[in-house]
């Protein structure tokens, strides 16, 4: 019985010991931020690629819109369609589809700027500006 407190004693020494050492590690893996913060490295390096996520994805289809009307009076239906596909600079395309009693026609015009070089419809416009709404 006379070594059980030096074996607790030793035990306890060994766990301050590797306490001491898991809060070094903890303490070099964080980095002081320019606004005083304390974020241990791997969280910083996961912030870079959000931010560099987040900029590869201004590059995407996301301003999307859907215009559906009646392309002729004696037609009924909203069978008449234009539809904005365009990224955050406003960059990319309307399509539309005007419907007929005998055919339809598909039109595509390139859009940049949330502009067109060429002539927009009524239609057209709307969908743009939906898009660039919502």
């Amino acid at each position: 019985m006379d070594e059980l407190p030096g074996t607790i004693a030793a035990l306890a020494l060994v766990v301050a010991v590797v306490a001491v050492v898991l809060a070094v590690v903890a303490v070099r893996r964080t980095t002081r931020r320019s606004d005083g913060s304390d974020l241990p490295s791997d969280l910083l390096g996961l912030r870079r690629e959000v931010a560099a996520l987040r900029t590869e994805a201004g590059d995407g289809l996301r301003h999307v819109a859907v215009v559906r009307y009646d392309a002729f009076g004696d037609m009924g239906g909203h069978l008449s369609w234009s539809l904005a596909l365009l990224d955050d600079r406003g960059d990319g395309v309307v399509l539309s589809s005007i419907h007929g009693r005998s055919e339809a026609r598909t039109y595509a015009k390139s859009v940049a700027g949330w502009a067109s070089d060429q002539q927009l419809s009524p239609e057209e416009d709307e969908a743009i500006g939906q898009a660039k709404a919502g």
